[in-house]
């Protein structure tokens, strides 16, 4: 391993044995796809709440795409608990990347017009570009297997958050119809209020 190298597995390690043991205590953690479904309906629910005129005033999380690595994260601590972690890592990996060939299909090209462009149109050029950007290459080849899964999942995710990321712009600014009714995600499940402590069922 070049040292390189090694601050990255370092951080792979840490990321996703910390998240493991974080997670282990919890619920029965949703799958990926159920958990993007809950992420994406908390953003229209707050399009529908705050919908801002200028996101860098209002303070509206406008392009925050923290849930989707959450749920990239909670796919990957699924996987290392399942009997075929390598295999499961791959298809998460798939599963993130079809995802975002599905969030691209929905999204405009930008319109450059500098004179009338407002905080959040200048963004969704910005956004759009970085979500189309292309691969400067293979970063994951050379681990141990499954570290290059881990590796490759995150890549996904990576790729997965910019497209969500542009999406969520557009959403704001109108060009692009709720998620669930363009098909590219499912409508989340209601979720049930936990509990305060010392509350029983």
């Amino acid at each position: 391993m070049t040292a390189r190298r090694a601050p990255l597995t370092a951080f792979l390690i840490a990321l996703f044995c910390g998240a493991g043991t974080a997670l282990a205590s919890e619920e029965p953690l949703p799958d990926f796809a159920e958990c993007m479904a809950a992420e994406i309906a908390r953003y229209e629910q707050a399009l529908q709440i705050i919908a801002p005129s200028e996101a860098q005033n209002a303070g509206f999380p406008l392009a925050e795409v923290g849930g989707v690595e959450f749920c990239g994260t909670v796919g990957i601590v699924i996987c290392d608990r399942s009997e075929n972690p390598l295999g499961c890592q791959r298809a998460l990996a798939v599963e993130q990347d079809i995802l975002r060939a599905r969030v691209l299909d929905q999204l405009p090209a930008p319109i450059q017009d500098d004179a009338t462009d407002s905080f959040a149109q200048q963004l969704y050029g910005t956004t759009w570009a970085l979500a189309h950007g292309m691969s400067a290459g293979q970063d994951c080849a050379g681990y141990q297997p499954q570290l290059e899964m881990w590796c490759r999942a995150r890549e996904a995710n990576g790729r997965l958050r910019a497209a969500v990321m542009a999406w969520r712009v557009a959403r704001h600014l109108g060009t692009v119809p709720p998620a669930a009714e363009a098909g590219w995600i499912a409508d989340a499940r209601p979720q049930r209020p936990r509990l305060r402590p010392g509350e029983g069922e």
